[in-house]
């Protein structure tokens, strides 16, 4: 079989069996594809919906965001987890504005330029958005690629060049349906060709996918070992910022006390959250999320944290 056939084959299933999302639907602006692929890195389908459909309502454009606080995009960001992603969007809303005069760019060079945009994020929307021909790479494809063509049980943990390599080379000439493509494989690896428990009778390259002519088992285990959450510091930062998205002005150092216990753990948390922009001092012993609110003096700050 040569390698349009894999991906026409991938394809045809695809629009047989796509699930039926947002994103997808016909005349979606470029804004809006963004928007999804930035929610949905290490979030689940099912809780970006109704928080991608809530953002456009309320910013249905890059200038919309741009002309609103950091603040005000880690509120509306909730509980979506990584909220660093919210200030990085609205970075990325301004930098569209004024480089690009309000319009997601759609040369790949000027996305991967955008603040918070990288590899995968920017051949996403060069394809999904533009159509184009381009390799994009996530975990649900590299592992349909490594079973499908090299015989391989599982990608490993991180993208390499040769896997942007190994998916460009099953991609149709033509950019259009090399755009669905990508698409297709994507969700294969995502409902059918999943880590633990691939429906293999489900899927239509089945009789041609060299993992399941070698026979070999999927891993019994995970190929990276789950991230804890209770009790860490990424819990501790999360509940500060449900404190300071609530409010409507800065937070005395001794509510934010009230979060946790543990005091070297919450100052912690609390300085990791000044540090990555997300929060920022007010006065001597209070805190706000970044922005909310008239400038703050660069002299006469105090972090007790």
């Amino acid at each position: 079989m040569t390698q349009p056939d894999f991906a026409t084959l991938v394809s045809r299933w695809y629009e047989e069996n796509a699930r039926d999302l947002p994103w997808r639907e016909p005349g979606v602006s470029p804004w809006a594809i963004l928007v999804s692929e930035v929610m949905l890195q290490q979030t689940p389908v099912v809780r970006v919906v109704p928080a991608w459909q809530a953002w456009l309502a309320r910013w249905p454009d890059p200038a919309a965001l741009a002309a609103d606080s950091p603040a005000e995009a880690i509120r509306m960001w909730g509980r979506l987890g990584y909220p660093r992603r919210a200030v990085r969007l609205r970075d990325c809303a301004v930098a569209i504005v004024d480089r690009h005069g309000g319009a997601v760019p759609d040369r790949l060079d000027q996305l991967l330029a955008l603040p918070g945009v990288g590899t995968y994020t920017a051949r996403a929307v060069a394809a999904f958005a533009y159509g184009q021909r381009h390799p994009v790479v996530d975990t649900n494809v590299r592992r349909v690629v490594s079973r499908a063509v090299a015989g391989e049980p599982d990608a490993g943990p991180v993208t390499r060049p040769a896997d942007l390599v190994a998916t460009e080379e099953l991609l149709p000439a033509e950019p259009a349906a090399a755009a669905l493509a990508s698409a297709a494989f994507m969700e294969l690896g995502a409902v059918v060709c999943t880590a633990r428990s691939p429906r293999c009778t489900a899927c239509p390259v089945e009789s041609v996918c060299a993992w399941r002519a070698s026979g070999q088992e999927a891993p019994a285990g995970p190929t990276r070992r789950p991230q804890r959450y209770a009790g860490t510091d990424r819990q501790v930062r999360g509940l500060l910022l449900a404190v300071l998205r609530e409010s409507t002005g800065p937070v005395p150092h001794q509510r934010l006390d009230q979060v946790w216990v543990d005091d070297v753990q919450r100052a912690r948390a609390l300085s990791g959250l000044v540090t990555d922009g997300l929060v920022e001092p007010v006065g001597e012993a209070s805190f706000r999320l970044v922005g909310d609110g008239p400038p703050v003096p660069l002299t006469g700050l105090g972090t007790t944290a």
